[in-house]
């Protein structure tokens, strides 16, 4: 480094202004890539959001379209009966910690108290409706990701299929334990004055759509027996294209009559996302780590060596 500085404070005024100059070219190349890679992550997670849209239409899908949205009618009828009969008694409580000296900003906080409690409803929904619909969702992504790739997975019987229910289950506990802690501190949070009412919404509103996507890119992950870790670590490295899907779903969760069919779009639209971004890579994974298995298998010990044959 001593070297390198000196050779840096040799040079003339011109051979430096040459070299900031290709920093700086060379600084704002990158970051235009960033941005470039950004704006083509966010394209793509839109696109797998309207592909799931497309998809849920498609003859051969339908019948597995249907009972998650009945379940959804009668699941989102109990908590919009819920809504209506507590949101008074809450936001009277959430206003109660505002200081007078805010009172002028009352609108505006009251607005966002009433999205932080909407967004703490659907966060019940969709963990409530997670549970129940798991079954109905992990084999709707087995039947997407059939027409788009045009292979099977690995044949069930219904005996096989009813075993691996408690698994299955087991995998929305999982998502429950990750979440509920998060979303527990932002209500918490929500108490506190100024903070609860500005930063603490648009922070709730950026992990509900993380949520979401972890939520419905779990079933086709889940269908290849992809650890819950590996399959969070995934999503995080594309983290634009995971947390542009959820926001959307997010979103259409609070618009009338479309949030009765959300579940079975974005089920679909985060299979495709998975056969477009993730299914080759743990295939080309499962491969190599099945050829060493076999590799392994066929070799034996001679002379206190492994020698293959």
């Amino acid at each position: 480094m001593g070297v390198s500085l000196s050779y840096f404070y040799k040079i003339d005024e011109r051979q430096r202004l040459i070299f900031f100059a290709a920093l700086c070219i060379l600084g704002l190349f990158s970051l235009g890539e960033n941005v470039m890679l950004k704006e083509q992550e966010i394209k793509a997670g839109f696109e797998y959001f309207v592909m799931g849209w497309h998809l849920i239409l498609q003859k051969g899908l339908r019948r597995f379209v249907i009972l998650p949205i009945l379940l959804n009618v009668l699941l989102l009828g109990g908590l919009f009966w819920m809504f209506v009969s507590q949101i008074g008694g809450y936001i009277d409580g959430i206003m109660s910690y505002v200081p007078d000296w805010l009172a002028w900003l009352s609108g505006i906080l009251l607005l966002a108290s009433i999205l932080m409690i909407l967004i703490l409803f659907y966060f019940i929904f969709t963990t409530l409706s997670g549970f129940i619909a798991a079954p109905f969702n992990g084999l709707l992504a087995e039947k997407v990701e059939k027409m788009l790739t045009g292979e099977d997975l690995q044949e069930m019987s219904l005996w096989d299929f009813l075993k691996d229910v408690p698994r299955m289950l087991g995998r929305e506990w999982q998502k429950l334990v990750y979440s509920l802690p998060k979303i527990i501190a932002l209500f918490l949070l929500g108490f506190v004055p100024l903070l609860g009412q500005t930063v603490v919404p648009i922070a709730t509103f950026v992990f509900t759509a993380w949520m979401f996507a972890i939520q419905y890119c779990d079933y086709p992950f889940d269908n290849h027996k992809i650890p819950f870790d590996v399959m969070k670590n995934e999503l995080a490295i594309k983290r634009n294209v995971t947390v542009t899907f959820g926001g959307l779903v997010s979103l259409c969760t609070f618009v009338p009559i479309v949030n009765l069919v959300i579940i079975p779009v974005a089920v679909c639209g985060a299979t495709a996302m998975w056969v477009n971004e993730y299914r080759r890579l743990f295939k080309r994974s499962s491969q190599d780590k099945t050829g060493t298995e076999m590799s392994l298998h066929h070799a034996h010990s001679v002379g206190g060596q492994i020698v293959t044959k």
